[in-house]
């Protein structure tokens, strides 16, 4: 084998090497191949649900925009009218994981569309919210389950992103909000 042909060979190898992993990508990519298992603990929302043409409106009658410039995510409730204890328990799972963010907390808003149980906890991300029948009927499996009520997190954009069926874990949100938090 001449030096010629070796160097050849060796740069033919060494372009292999590097594209290798993009041709791999590139067919698992356009096969439709999608991981069984994600790091998030919500159940991802494809594609995200547009929210942001829906007008909110905050107890008080005052208009809710959303602040795509400050990043600010939305963890949204609707909760049945007499709701009781597990409007109660959620609104104290939230309170945990609005703590459980620190310093990241002024990046998270609870927005709760209806009346607050008389015994949750008030803190400042908490938005007592009007009722909002566009809302409801804009997000998919919102309906309250024996083992509590589900959740929805909107992006700062006012994208629909994840849905939190009942019974969910609050430390999984906190943790997916950790992860979007930056």
């Amino acid at each position: 084998m001449t030096p010629k042909t070796r160097s050849r060979l060796a740069l033919i190898g060494i372009v292999a090497l590097f594209l290798t992993p993009f041709l791999v990508a590139a067919w698992l990519r356009f096969s439709g191949w999608q991981p069984q298992d994600t790091r998030n603990f919500g159940e991802l929302i494809q594609p995200p649900l547009e929210l942001q043409s829906i007008a909110l409106a905050r107890a008080d009658g005052s208009a809710y925009a959303y602040e795509p410039l400050e990043r600010v995510w939305q963890v949204v409730v609707l909760p049945p009218p007499d709701c009781g204890e597990p409007c109660l328990r959620l609104a104290d799972a939230l309170y945990r994981v609005w703590m459980g963010e620190g310093r990241k907390a002024d990046k998270v808003r609870i927005l709760w569309f209806g009346p607050l149980p008389a015994e949750a906890p008030a803190f400042p991300a908490l938005v007592a919210m009007q009722d909002s029948p566009a809302l409801r009927a804009a997000l998919p499996g919102m309906q309250p389950g024996a083992e509590g009520l589900p959740v929805f997190l909107i992006d700062p954009k006012g994208f629909g992103v994840m849905h939190y069926p009942p019974g969910f874990e609050p430390r999984g949100l906190l943790k997916d909000l950790g992860r979007l938090i930056k």
